[in-house]
């Protein structure tokens, strides 16, 4: 049947019901977002339907969440809400599958809110293990992966490297601890739903890693059921731009969680879980591969700066002088880089200790170039302003390998004992 026109409330977003053929309250809403997909839609929706019924033993619903499709795709899925029970249109007059996939979570009235992509691409056996951490309470947060050794994938070459380099990326600099997250195979508890979802910004692909890192930060257990998948050929995903804006993402994420833009203490405090940390490699230090991949990129960066501040000003300043200003100026800027980005500490805690530190390495470094420049000029007292920052570059490489080690450790503690990125609320 199809229902009155309703607009759900939620966060920033308006949903239109244009019909519904489902019993209140579900256990289980599985949302399948679409955007112009009048060829595969009934064919998809009915699979689900029947799998619903054969293997699910709790009430459940499908909603088909409609963001902006220009050609049948509404008519199709509202036709289909009248003929089959248990199927219901959401309507958004914006594209945009994480603003949908947003909206319409935050709405429901399930206990647990899931979705699928419309090609039904994962074998849909496991939904089941998807959805039952969730429904039990021992996870908050459930995912399908295909990157578990016991998971069989279909795909092209092109799409496995880039899913295996998007998933090393996240877990090199964001820390993230799960394994793999594009796949559109995924289910949350409802009431964590609509406490998290209004801090997800994304409304497109990216919007499952900025959830997923968000849910990693405050302390929600998240749940991984290696799936079958296989590769849809027609998929209209164009993967280059996707990458693209998945990259833009982690650095707005990035920066957002490093300069303490989301409330990572208070969603802890308010949903996360209480965890005893995992156990040390003997050897490791903890997050060090992470923190590394950062050091080096702002390592890179500083250097460029160096660099570039040397050769300005030795026309005027000369060799030592203009190595003493530049190294002066990058380390505070590496110092600060550092904090945020590489060890996660932001706010004003602790900030004079770790800059008094960072003029200690300033001072170490100092001597070292110095002296490099030194014995340069006694070899070759002629060397060329070229020669002489090739020089300054190598005796930096020393100092660098000292800062690496010593950030590793005034940032390890905060003053009061904790561990530095704690008291943000994200700990490592």
């Amino acid at each position: 049947m199809t229902a009155e026109p309703e607009i759900l409330p939620t966060v920033g977003e308006r949903v239109q019901i244009v019909a519904d053929s489902s019993t209140p309250a579900p256990v289980l809403d599985i949302v399948v977002p679409v955007y112009n997909e009048e060829a595969d839609l009934a064919g998809s929706v009915r699979r689900l339907v029947d799998h619903l019924r054969a293997a699910v033993p709790y009430p459940a619903r499908i909603t088909v969440a409609d963001n902006a499709s220009t050609d049948s795709t509404l008519a199709i899925a509202t036709q289909l809400a009248d003929e089959i029970d248990g199927v219901r249109v959401a309507h958004l007059e914006q594209k945009g599958r994480g603003r949908a996939l947003n909206a319409v979570w935050q709405a429901s009235d399930a206990q647990i809110v899931a979705y699928c992509d419309v090609d039904l691409s994962t074998d849909l056996n496991a939904l089941m293990p998807l959805i039952a951490p969730l429904i039990s309470g021992h996870s908050d947060v459930a995912i399908g992966t295909r990157l578990s050794r016991s998971a069989r994938v279909v795909r092209g070459p092109k799409r496995e490297l880039i899913s295996r380099s998007y998933n090393l990326i996240l877990k090199t600099t964001m820390r993230a601890k799960f394994s793999d997250a594009q796949c559109g195979f995924k289910a949350m508890r409802a009431d964590v739903a609509r406490r998290v979802l209004p801090y997800v910004e994304d409304t497109g692909w990216f919007f499952d890693t900025e959830l997923l890192v968000l849910a990693e930060r405050i302390g929600l257990r998240i749940a991984e059921v290696p799936v079958d998948w296989v590769d849809d050929p027609d998929s209209t995903v164009d993967i280059v731009a996707t990458a693209i804006a998945d990259l833009k993402g982690c650095a707005r994420v990035g920066y957002a969680l490093a300069a303490g833009r989301l409330p990572i203490a208070q969603l802890r405090a308010a949903v996360g879980r209480d965890r005893a940390p995992g156990p040390e490699i003997d050897g490791v230090p903890h997050g060090l591969i992470g923190q590394l991949a950062r050091f080096c990129v702002i390592g890179v960066a500083s250097t460029a700066a160096y660099a570039i501040l040397y050769l300005l000003l030795h026309a005027f300043l000369g060799a030592q002088v203009s190595n003493f200003v530049a190294l002066a100026i990058t380390a505070v800027l590496n110092t600060a880089a550092n904090r945020r980005f590489s060890f996660g500490v932001s706010g004003r805690d602790g900030m004079l200790r770790h800059h008094f530190f960072g003029l200690g390495v300033f001072a170490f470094g100092w001597v070292v170039t110095a002296g490099s420049l030194i014995v340069l000029h006694g070899v070759a007292p002629g060397a060329s302003k070229h020669v002489e920052l090739a020089v300054l570059v190598v005796a930096n490489l020393v100092a660098t390998i000292t800062r690496f080690v010593g950030h590793r450790w005034v940032f390890r503690t905060h003053p009061t004992g904790a561990p530095a990125a704690a008291v943000d609320g994200a700990a490592e």
